[in-house]
């Protein structure tokens, strides 16, 4: 056992509530993540990802200060190699699960930086505490943030995320907001109710048709609009095809002619 793990013996903390799962990182003090943090969160993403029952996956930080600064440099001075086994999905367990064809909610509780901005990067919702505050430190330690110089300058304007990779400076929620980066800024003592009032909103509704929905944005990223609109209507994309031969599909259209609210079954 590390020292790391010997300071934090329960680095991620769950809790199911119907159809969603909290994922709570907790490691004091700063929630920084290590490479046996990282596989125990991979475990944990991939173990919703095939949960029938789970609709919704919130992530956060414990605390009030940190959401995640990233890589644990102490850990990594005490022998954890920077290019060690993450674990499946990659580091934190999200960036690179494959199949991942469920919601993610983001909320960030605090210091989102490194490593850690990237992980909320790859949530599908990012909702904010007002203190909330996020960079890319990595050009100042001589490295590159790899993930994010893949991914945010696709999801805020080029000139801004560039200037966040040299540079490396800080940006607040509202700013964050202002630039498309995050969906919403709460106060912090709000935060948690607002993404949990979210992601019940989202449980709510069909999961085979969120499931569909983020394939096609995942797998259109780099299509040509034509070739991606071709995949979708001959159901070559395999949640589309569970779609249009579900039993949901048609308790839809059965609930619309009836007049009431459809019971959606995942099937």
């Amino acid at each position: 056992m590390t020292q790391a793990m010997a300071e934090a013996p329960n680095p991620i903390e769950t809790q199911r509530d119907g159809h969603v799962l909290e994922v709570t990182l907790n490691r004091p003090k700063a929630n920084a993540i290590d490479l046996a943090t990282s596989r125990i969160m991979g475990q944990v993403f991939q173990d919703f990802r095939d949960d029938p029952e789970l609709r919704v996956a919130i992530i956060t930080g414990a605390g009030a200060k940190f959401f995640c600064p990233g890589w644990d440099l102490k850990a990594a001075a005490d022998g954890d190699a920077v290019d060690g086994d993450y674990g499946v999905g990659g580091f934190g367990g999200l960036q690179e699960l494959r199949g991942l064809n469920k919601p993610v909610i983001a909320a960030i509780n605090g210091i989102c930086c490194g490593g850690g901005l990237e992980l909320a990067l790859s949530a599908d919702i990012i909702l904010a505490a007002e203190h909330a505050t996020f960079a890319l430190p990595e050009i100042r330690s001589g490295t590159v943030a790899d993930a994010a110089s893949v991914k945010l300058p696709k999801r805020i304007p080029y000139h801004i995320a560039m200037e966040m990779l040299f540079t490396g400076r800080w940006l607040d929620a509202e700013e964050a907001a202002r630039w498309g980066m995050i969906n919403q800024v709460h106060p912090a003592d709000q935060l948690m109710a607002k993404a949990r009032e979210m992601a019940q909103l989202i449980a709510s509704g069909p999961p085979l048709v969120n499931a569909a929905i983020k394939e096609i944005v995942r797998e259109a990223e780099d299509m040509k609009f034509q070739d991606a609109m071709n995949r979708i209507t001959k159901s070559q994309f395999a949640t589309v095809e569970t779609l249009y031969t579900s039993e949901d599909q048609l308790e839809g259209a059965r609930a619309f002619a009836e007049k009431r609210d459809p019971v959606w079954k995942g099937k």
